[in-house]
Formats: C-alpha cells, sequence, structure tokens
C-alpha cells in the first residue's frame, strides 16, 4: 500500500507521497512515488503513483523513451487533460500485458499534476482503466492508495483555504495520521511544491527521523488529547435511554 495526495491552491500545487512498499511483513522496501518531468521550459510534469510497482517502473520507461523518441509525449501535448489521456493509453497497456498472469494486481493509478505553457496549473487523476477525473473547485485535492485516514486534513486545509506553507504542514500531518494507522505507508516521505507560472518544482525528501517531523507528530498529538478532554460531557437528556430488551424464557 501507499498514500500520495495532492492540493491545488491559490499559489500553484502542493504534492506529498511516502516511500514505503511491501510484499508482506518481511519483505518492505523503499522507492520513489513522486517523478518530475521538465520536458520543455514551458511545462512541467509531476507523477504520483500507487498500485503494481512493475507497472509504474515500465510507464515512467516508456515515458523517458517517448521523449527521447520525438514522436508523441509529454513534449507533444497542449493541454494537461492530453497528458493525462497519454499517460492512460500507456498504464492500461501495460497492464494488458501483464493481465493474463496478474488480472487486476497489474493496475496502476496516477495522480498527474503540473501545467502547460500559461494554462492554469491543475492536478489530475488517472484510473487504471486510462480514463482520467479532475479535483473539484469545491474540494481541491486528490488522494490515491491508503486514503482513509487522513482525509479529514484535507478537508480542513480546503475549508481555511489555506496558504502554501500552512498547506504543507496539513498535508505532512495527514501523511503522519495515516503513516500510525498504517504501517505500509511510511517515511521517508517526498514533498513537491509548485508555484503557479514557474515551470519548476522545489522538491525536498523528509527522512523518517526529522526533527521538524518529530515536532509536528508531537503538536499534533499533544493537541488531540487536549481537544479530547475538551469534549462536551454528556447532559440529562442529551440521549434517549433504551428500556432493556426482554427476551422469551
Amino acid at each position: 500500500m501507499t498514500y500520495c495526495l495532492a492540493m491545488r491552491l491559490d499559489e500553484g500545487l502542493l504534492f506529498l507521497s511516502d516511500t514505503r512498499t511491501n510484499a508482506g511483513v518481511d519483505n518492505v522496501s523503499t522507492y520513489r512515488k513522486l517523478h518530475v518531468f521538465r520536458p520543455g521550459d514551458d511545462r512541467l510534469f509531476v507523477l504520483q503513483s500507487a498500485g503494481n510497482l512493475a507497472t509504474t517502473q515500465e510507464v515512467l520507461d516508456r515515458i523517458t523513451r517517448d521523449l527521447a523518441a520525438g514522436g508523441e509525449s509529454l513534449n507533444t501535448v497542449n493541454h494537461l487533460f492530453e497528458a493525462a489521456l497519454y499517460l492512460g493509453r500507456l498504464s492500461s497497456e501495460v497492464a494488458r500485458n501483464h493481465a493474463a498472469t496478474l488480472g487486476a494486481n497489474a493496475n496502476a493509478t496516477f495522480i498527474l499534476g503540473g501545467q502547460v505553457g500559461d494554462e492554469a496549473p491543475d492536478i489530475l487523476l488517472v484510473y487504471p482503466e486510462g480514463n482520467y477525473i479532475r479535483c473539484s473547485d469545491d474540494r481541491p485535492f486528490l488522494q490515491i492508495g491508503e486514503t482513509k485516514y487522513g482525509k479529514a486534513w484535507l478537508d480542513l486545509a480546503v475549508r481555511s483555504h489555506a496558504d502554501m506553507a500552512t498547506a504543507g504542514k496539513i498535508a505532512l500531518s495527514s501523511m503522519a495520521a495515516t503513516a500510525l494507522a498504517n504501517l505500509s505507508v511510511g517515511p521517508p516521505y517526498d514533498l513537491g511544491i509548485y508555484r503557479t507560472g514557474s515551470h519548476e518544482l522545489q522538491h525536498a525528501r523528509i527522512a523518517g527521523d526529522s526533527p521538524f517531523l518529530s515536532r509536528l507528530v508531537d503538536v499534533w498529538r499533544d493537541h488531540l488529547l487536549a481537544a479530547m478532554h475538551a469534549l462536551p460531557e454528556i447532559e440529562p437528556g442529551d440521549i434517549a435511554l433504551l428500556e432493556p430488551e426482554s427476551r422469551p424464557t
């Protein structure tokens, strides 16, 4: 399992991915799940991946091959959605090639983000079948992998109209909540920040023993405990008591 998230903010885009992969509790490895392509000065693409690792790596190899060959590639698309369709075709073709032996286990899912030319930057989720969806204006974030534990934090970022720095802290809190709940998600974490119009990605790797990550988790835990103690008491009349259930003897 894995966890990747992306947010579309007023200032640009934010990406965060874990790096843990496992094939059982005794076979845990680290692989990059955030990949960056900048085939021209007017475009930048960020891919985040979840699913079959071999499928992901073949898709990345094909993208690199196509960029060198000069045919259809990330360098020839005119819109981000065209890049999503291109990525979807590659991914579904690779998965079909291995479906006879792996079935649905050959599938991979991607988040594709970035900017082409002067179009507004965006993030899209590319399904194993090859189609895609764009994040909505009401909830401008996407998740793949182990999504349920950290979703509430991303809702918080949307409601607060967070700036990039605040969104980064919220994203790391979302990741930390997921890692605490699921051992198949873990550090180091890859953080990517894209500012609109720059066509460049600020990319950082956050290790598991990062002092900042430790401070963030400590504060996050302390405030959760404080919030728990601040929860209101149940007063008489707040809930309806049920009569004991009688059973025939």
